[in-house]
């Protein structure tokens, strides 16, 4: 089946549920060609009915590298390329670090950042070859802000910032962009059934840890964020003529966002004799 309509080809991760689901929603209203995916293919037959000549629904655990690699081939096959590379499955994990259990650390790091990686390399090959790609990978508010109870999450998406940075770097002069979307908090299942948490056990982490924990258990489903309006966000970026390497999603991301740089300038600017003072003196 090729893409006949002449628009960009999307290929979308983690569709089930959350803006993976609503991306898709809006996409193929647009007239978009989607490449649907999801671990559990049987929670999205019904956002392709209606659309079965500009989609297509593929199962894909993206911590499993034979099925990524699957999956990227058999949308090219279907439709020629991959235009446009959503990397947005992934999850949360509640935890305080000292009490963080291996095992669950080690499954958000391979799905918020292997998992992204091991995508990203089976798709780049093809937009290399064409000159031209956009790939837009799902980072947060949390991968420029760090708060008690997530500092698992945190470390994920300030690997996927850093990763983006430099892969943004190496692709700009081949003709392949690349978009961090970072929302704020958002009424997705992200602080419900699609996290994991570890049960608080030590008292001296209940102002920090505690509190994080309760607060963001009781508010989900009642955040600011709303899907729909963050899908069309993410849309318009990226068909822009001059895209954004981030686009921060909501006002609390804006205002979280905004406090950081002060934090850090205030930091900078306060350590700035001490900083400078490391380098060898001028002349030598």
């Amino acid at each position: 089946m090729a893409n006949d309509n002449k628009k960009p080809v999307w290929f979308i991760t983690g569709c089930s549920t959350g803006f993976g689901r609503e991306l898709v929603k809006q996409l193929l209203e647009k007239g978009y060609t989607v490449v649907v995916t999801a671990r559990d293919i049987a929670k999205v037959p019904d956002l392709v009915i209606g659309h079965e000549n500009n989609s297509l629904a593929l199962p894909l655990d993206v911590t499993d590298k034979e099925q990524v690699k699957t999956a990227v081939a058999k949308a090219e096959e279907t439709f020629g390329s991959i235009d446009v590379l959503v990397n947005n499955a992934g999850f949360g994990y509640f935890s305080s670090i000292e009490e963080g259990e291996e095992e669950k650390i080690r499954a958000q790091f391979e799905t918020n950042v292997f998992g992204l990686i091991q995508v990203t390399q089976a798709v780049l090959p093809g937009m290399r070859k064409r000159g031209k790609g956009h790939i837009v990978n799902l980072s947060s508010i949390g991968g420029i802000r760090s708060f008690g109870a997530t500092g698992f999450y945190h470390a994920t998406k300030y690997a996927v910032e850093g990763l983006s940075e430099t892969l943004a770097i190496e692709t700009a002069p081949l003709g392949i962009k690349v978009l961090l979307v970072e929302p704020g908090p958002f009424r997705t299942d992200w602080a419900g059934r699609s996290s994991l948490h570890t049960p608080l056990q030590i008292a001296d982490y209940e102002p920090t840890v505690g509190i994080r924990m309760k607060t963001s258990f009781e508010g989900s489903g009642k955040q600011k964020g709303d899907p729909v309006r963050a899908a069309a966000a993410i849309i318009k970026a990226v068909e822009a003529e001059n895209p954004p390497l981030r686009l921060l999603l909501g006002k609390s991301a804006y205002e979280l966002a905004s406090e950081k740089l002060d934090m850090l300038k205030v930091n900078f600017e306060t350590w700035k004799e001490v900083t400078i003072e490391a380098d060898f003196p001028d002349g030598e």
